[in-house]
């Protein structure tokens, strides 16, 4: 398309990327079909052709209104809309551009800024968190359903979780864990089971405790010079390890952080320092199931392989690992290997509607999505629902009594089972 931008709207950087973008948009109109928010409105500005249309208007003009941001935060930046794009359009880059802008332009109400400080501020509190987490469980008895199903379980939390860092002693390439901002505190056993996995295959892990946050939470709430400083912290604490000994891989058990871990290069791009130093460790950053792949051809025979007996199992893949990372079926050939029979799910590419904040800044939206998520997934009439991301897990089971797990679990909890190649 024919784009003018604003001179001086945006910085060179920014510019030059959202006149790529845009002139790569031919307006063909595939990806209104997979997007999940047109899907449930049917309103053209709820498409990314819509959106993108609102972006160039705003940055050809200098102008937006709470219309402009309204339809962009409505984005659950699934990236469905990039896997089908036969043009490459890179869709959620755009977006970060045009929802930075369009607050520049539009600025939000007190009261929806401090809603997104004060989100920011709890998921890079750990301690605070755990106090609220202790006072919910208190009070859980007077709670809904749904609240206790998701952030209540029966089960204690282990709020130290297991003691994965293997110190300077440990012996081979190492995996580095980023175990995230809420993920220790409300599913801890998800990054015990990576830990009892790697312990399998005598991989070392450590979890060094400089590093936190991925940065994606604040990213996507209004905090972009935060997100940047935590990636920062984060890159000066791998690079001090991966100066000193051999790093197999840089791994988190959340897709969502996944995602956006390997996207540090663009993020850090203006950056002449950092942006160097993000772009040599981005080739370490491993999502769980490359890992468990790269070591069941190393070393082949010590997979469980009788996963699945006894249950019936459906898979939802994350957005942000069938989109965003490129990975979608990976996870489910992996457990079919080990066992596990995965029924085939209607629309799977859409959607549940966590999309990390999301569900909490568009409850509504975020619910019908979910309904609908649910509603395919129950179908095959499952005795367990597995994903591969925290927030995913969390949404589902607000919606649900059928148990979600994340498919690692499934994997540590077999470990001892008699197995063989």
């Amino acid at each position: 398309m024919q784009v003018n931008l604003i001179r001086g709207l945006l910085q060179d950087g920014d510019a030059q990327r959202a006149e790529e973008i845009l002139n790569a948009c031919v307006h063909c109109g595939f990806c209104t079909a997979t997007c999940p928010t047109y899907v449930e409105t049917g309103n053209e500005l709820d498409s990314p052709r819509g959106r993108i249309y609102l972006i160039k208007e705003m940055l050809e003009t200098g102008r937006a209104t709470a219309v402009t941001r309204r339809h962009l935060d409505r984005c659950v930046t699934c990236q469905s809309c990039e896997t089908t794009c036969p043009s490459g359009v890179d869709y959620h880059h755009l977006v970060a551009i045009g929802r930075h802008t369009s607050e520049q332009l539009a600025p939000r109400n007190p009261a929806e800024r401090l809603i997104r400080a004060a989100l920011r501020r709890l998921l890079l509190s750990p301690r605070l968190l755990r106090i609220l987490l202790a006072l919910g469980r208190a009070c859980s008895p007077l709670l809904p359903a749904a609240v206790r199903r998701t952030y209540f379980p029966l089960r204690e939390p282990d709020w130290l979780g297991t003691r994965v860092a293997a110190g300077d002693s440990a012996q081979g390439a190492a995996v580095i864990l980023v175990p995230g901002c809420i993920q220790p505190s409300l599913r801890p056993e998800t990054d015990q089971a990576l830990a009892r996995i790697l312990d399998h295959f005598a991989v070392p892990l450590l979890a060094p405790g400089a590093a936190g946050c991925c940065g994606a939470a604040s990213f996507h709430t209004s905090g972009e010079d935060q997100a940047r400083a935590l990636a920062r912290r984060n890159i000066d604490c791998w690079w001090q390890l991966y100066q000193q000994r051999e790093v197999r891989a840089i791994v988190t058990t959340a897709s969502g952080c996944g995602v956006h871990l390997k996207d540090y290069p663009a993020l850090l791009q203006a950056d002449p320092i950092y942006g160097e130093k993000a772009r040599a460790l981005a080739h370490l950053v491993r999502d769980p199931v490359e890992l468990l792949e790269e070591l069941s051809q190393q070393q082949p025979g010590l997979l469980p392989r009788e996963l699945g007996a006894g249950k019936q199992y459906a898979f939802h893949c994350p957005c942000t690992l069938q989109h965003g990372q490129g990975l979608n079926g990976r996870v489910e050939r992996l457990l079919m290997h080990m066992g596990v029979a995965l029924p085939t799910i209607e629309d799977a590419h859409l959607c549940c509607g966590s999309a990390g904040t999301y569900s909490l800044l568009q409850p509504t939206m975020a619910r019908a999505l979910r309904a609908a998520k649910l509603r395919h997934l129950q179908a095959t009439g499952p005795d367990v629902i597995v994903t591969a991301n925290i927030g995913c897990q969390l949404h589902l089971q607000g919606g649900t009594e059928t148990p979600v797990r994340h498919w690692l679990e499934l994997v540590a909890d077999a470990l001892n089972q008699p197995h063989a190649e």
